[in-house]
């Protein structure tokens, strides 16, 4: 089995955990609020995390010197995580995975202030053409803009920081440990949040196994995706995630009744394109 066949059937998996969570978080929001899915996903994660360190003998790895860091990355998925579920009810599901692939473009312009990294101009021109994709997906004009929109666009800013801040704990902490203290963190995040008024909604029978559904999910989708990058280089792993978009399209418009928009798909073409161009210029500048 070539290593492109192998990644596209991992990049099948990630799409599909992605697509079910969105599922699973636009049904389980009659119920609950976002604070509350984040905190029920997250110990979801914990039981997940740590069953498959005793299993596979890694808890030793949960061990960091770099506490703060993990704080600040979490914060930020936390807070992007939470706008993004704030949104799936409110706005089209292609809408919503649009702009989330804008998170890139964002990496190319925070990199500079968080990493002390240059911009260059395949960069420069990749963040102009991103830029005009997202006015093309969200059409921004007094009538339009709605706090789902603004969730959306806002969520792939935090998760463009959760990416940077990744970067840089991959750099001295395993996997084991990034995962442990991001289902840890977030569950205490999810428990403050939720939990301030002294009222936490538990999910009734009918929606658990929904609630269930998302911490698998997530955490599959993330996996799936992160041996999609260790088998084939990212630039061939991209085009693939691009699929995300027409099979979230399709669940709204069965699921939901939501109209399939040319324009979403036009823009979404512009941010892939934008993001595409920059990978694989990056992976051209490291074989020179």
């Amino acid at each position: 089995m070539s290593p492109i066949f192998k990644a596209a059937l991992w990049m099948l998996g990630a799409i599909t955990s992605f697509t079910a969570m969105a599922i699973a978080g636009r049904t389980v929001s009659v119920e609950l609020d976002t604070f509350e899915i984040m905190l029920y996903r997250s110990l979801v994660g914990i039981v997940i995390v740590v069953t498959v360190a005793k299993i596979s003998g890694t808890i030793g790895q949960f061990h960091t010197e770099k506490p703060a860091l993990h704080f600040l990355r979490n914060i930020c998925h936390f807070i992007g995580q939470n706008l993004w579920f704030f949104a799936i009810p409110l706005i089209p599901l292609a809408q919503l995975f649009a702009l989330e692939f804008t998170s890139p473009i964002w990496v190319i312009l925070l990199s500079p202030l968080l990493l002390k990294e240059r911009i260059t101009v395949i960069g420069a021109l990749s963040a102009t053409l991103g830029f005009i994709g997202i006015l093309l997906v969200t059409r921004p004009d007094p009538s339009s803009i709605s706090p789902g929109l603004i969730a959306a666009a806002t969520c792939a800013v935090f998760f463009a920081l959760t990416a940077i801040f990744t970067r840089i704990l991959t750099r001295t902490e395993t996997i084991s440990s990034i995962l442990f203290y991001l289902t840890v963190m977030q569950a205490v995040f999810g428990l403050i949040s939720a939990g301030y008024d002294g009222d936490i909604q538990v999910p009734s029978l009918l929606m658990t196994p929904w609630v269930i559904s998302i911490g698998i999910a997530g955490l599959l989708a993330h996996f799936c995706l992160t041996k999609a990058l260790s088998i084939a280089p990212a630039a061939v792993v991209m085009p693939i995630d691009f699929v995300r978009l027409p099979a979230i399209a399709l669940v709204g418009m069965i699921l939901y009744d939501e109209p399939i928009e040319l324009v979403v798909f036009a823009g979404a073409a512009l941010i892939f394109a934008a993001n595409y161009v920059n990978i694989k210029h990056a992976e051209l500048t490291k074989q020179n």
